[in-house]
């Protein structure tokens, strides 16, 4: 079964483009056959376009999105037993292996970041262009919310929060107007956020960008531990994959790359494969604007014989 005979999916409950498609599959040499993990099933478009790719190929699909992880399993049901969906974080995802005898894995692939459909779902909270909670949890049976984690901090670590992982340089003005408002008692939602924040740096778009990006950006990579967590697929990355095996990881900002970038430096286990990360195309681009921002790398880790010890 060839990427173009995929059978069309007409449920949209799950609206999410796989980004840098054909790099991946290529990339992650899946015609080969072998084990995969996709780290992050979302509407499981690269899941299935690994499992299309050779008939000897199994994965096993994770994410850390219930909603997710079912429409997964439905979509991946037409490869029976090849493929297995599992609730996990990048963290969880060595007791996964270790729950179905797999000591080691062929190729890993990670789609970073956050799903179109998760940003627009209201409930999320993830957005400013929708009124919602201010959850902005991927995992919304735990962890606290973005309101929980505002109450929590004091003003001078709110604002560290979303200079460190916004890179907004007015994080203080910031901080203090999001407190100001929390006591208040205007901080009820995504759009009371969002005006807190104008109030501090005003309305006027900066890059290109709206004023409440940042801090809404910073704000759920706190509450997900979404830096953390890339972390923690690195080290799977270490343990579980196999000498020769393929690492391929899509980003979309400027700290989950410089994360990235910087294990694959590690020559001593690493053998990058992209000199450069590769971009969409203009045509991808324009049929999906998130994939604008997207930075694919692929790592082969080397075996002991070339100086891979973990």
């Amino acid at each position: 079964m060839t990427m173009s005979e995929l059978p069309f999916d007409p449920k949209a409950s799950f609206s999410h483009l796989p980004v840098l498609l054909d790099a991946v599959i290529s990339g992650l040499d899946a015609a080969q056959g072998g084990l995969f993990v996709d780290a992050t099933a979302g509407g499981a478009g690269h899941s299935r376009a690994i499992l299309a790719a050779s008939p000897s190929v199994r994965l096993i699909a994770t994410d850390r999105d219930l909603h997710a992880v079912e429409v997964a399993r439905e979509r991946l049901s037409e490869f029976g037993e090849r493929a297995r969906v599992a609730h996990a974080r990048f963290s969880e995802i060595g007791s996964v292996l270790d729950e179905t005898g797999n000591a080691e894995v062929d190729g890993i692939l990670a789609d970073l970041g956050v799903s179109s459909f998760q940003l627009d779902t209201a409930e999320r909270g993830m957005s400013f262009r929708h009124q919602g909670p201010l959850d902005m949890r991927m995992d919304t049976s735990r962890g606290e919310t973005a309101l929980e984690l505002i109450e929590r901090l004091d003003q001078d670590e709110l604002a560290d929060v979303i200079y460190e992982l916004g890179e907004e340089r007015r994080s203080r003005r910031v901080a203090r107007c999001i407190k100001q408002q929390l006591a208040e008692g205007t901080l009820n939602d995504t759009i009371e956020l969002r005006r807190a924040i104008v109030r501090a740096v005003g309305p006027r778009r900066m890059g290109g960008i709206d004023p409440a990006t940042r801090t809404f950006q910073a704000l759920r990579i706190a509450v997900n531990s979404e830096l953390k967590e890339v972390s923690a697929l690195l080290e799977l990355a270490r343990t579980r994959l196999r000498p020769g095996g393929l690492l391929a990881i899509i980003s979309f900002h400027s700290l989950e790359d410089r994360i990235v970038k910087r294990e694959f430096q590690n020559r001593a286990l690493w053998e990058p494969l992209t000199k450069k990360p590769i971009i969409a195309s203009e045509d991808e681009q324009a049929q999906n604007p998130r994939s604008r921002s997207a930075k694919l790398r692929i790592a082969r880790r080397k075996s002991p014989e070339e100086g891979g010890d973990a």
